[in-house]
């Protein structure tokens, strides 16, 4: 299938592995890649340049297809060394660079200087709007349903997808609830030119995470995820846990009042824990309500053939109804 995105990227199949902490390390994005999508490793997971130069030139070894890395912009005291994960990005030869959290137009001269093509997540159409007009290749339009960080407009991608599509003029990509064959022709019906997937990797067996956390999204539904971090304005979708339920009740307590402080105990520096150690319910951990479309824990390859297949099925009936 080819789209404005496959073409872009240099891809087989329209569908990107977003980036995720503690998730998109080599062997993710490589199997993703060599399965014919974009795998994406996470710059930040690195906790220095150099380390992620070392990951990057890991990837290399597991697959000659094109992949990408995420760069996520945090508004920080202590900001990460941008500069130097930039440089490894550019030395390591990577050509698409996914950009989320403040707006990286700081960094894109040097991206694009090097030739490297920039999709940046976006959580409005403003804000989609905005990564266009400031040079950005491609958007990642990101529904209400993502897990993450998913705004804090609450619009879902019945409705996000086709206003970014009457507004933009760049290609982008549907994220948030993606997770099979009708999710990518709904999405391109919507305007979209593929679609990007974070919690449905997770659930794969190539996915560098311990088996109890693939087994949680197995076992969740789409009921399971509860949005925290709301009064600080930085809402993030998490799947449900013991954690979750203490950060929920310190919120509702002290209402106005929270402070990150008083909720770090659930938030910060969990993911290591929860993403190689299996312990469930050291804190809350980003997940979608697509964890209720997950039913089984496929290779990278098994689930991006049997998306393509579906999405063929689907679109061939949909001709035969046309032509009927």
């Amino acid at each position: 299938m080819k789209t404005a995105i496959t073409e872009m990227f240099g891809i087989e199949h329209p569908i990107i592995q977003g980036g995720m902490h503690f998730v998109g390390l080599a062997e993710m994005a490589a199997a993703v890649s060599n399965a014919g999508g974009l795998g994406i490793i996470t710059g930040l997971t690195q906790k220095t340049p150099g380390d992620l130069a070392n990951e990057i030139a890991r990837c290399r070894d597991m697959t000659d297809r094109p992949f990408g890395v995420n760069l996520t912009f945090l508004p920080m005291v202590n900001a990460p060394d941008y500069p130097g994960y930039v440089r490894a990005i550019i030395k390591g030869g990577v050509k698409v660079v996914e950009t989320a959290g403040n707006n990286p137009q700081a960094v894109l001269p040097y991206l694009k200087d090097a030739g490297i093509r920039v999709i940046h997540k976006c959580t409005s159409v403003r804000h989609a709007l905005k990564a266009q007009s400031i040079g950005c290749d491609a958007v990642s339009v990101d529904g209400f349903e993502c897990g993450g960080h998913p705004g804090e407009d609450d619009v879902p991608n019945f409705i996000l997808l086709p206003r970014a599509a009457d507004e933009l003029e760049i290609p982008f990509v549907s994220s948030g609830g993606m997770a099979d064959g009708r999710s990518l022709v709904a999405s391109l019906a919507f305007g979209a030119a593929g679609m990007n997937m974070g919690t449905r990797f997770i659930a794969t067996r190539e996915a560098p995470v311990h088996d109890n956390v693939k087994q949680a999204i197995l076992a969740a539904s789409e009921l399971d995820t509860r949005l925290v971090m709301r009064p600080l304005r930085n809402t993030e979708r998490v799947l449900n846990n013991a954690a979750v339920e203490r950060l929920l009740e310190k919120e509702q307590e002290l209402g106005a009042d929270l402070k990150f402080e008083d909720i770090i105990e659930e938030v910060a520096g969990v993911y290591p824990s929860i993403m190689r150690e299996g312990e469930m319910d050291r804190g809350a951990w980003s997940c979608g309500m697509v964890a209720g479309l997950v039913y089984d824990i496929p290779t990278c390859q098994e689930l991006i053939d049997r998306i393509m297949r579906q999405a063929s099925e689907i679109i061939d009936r949909m001709d035969a109804l046309r032509a009927a």
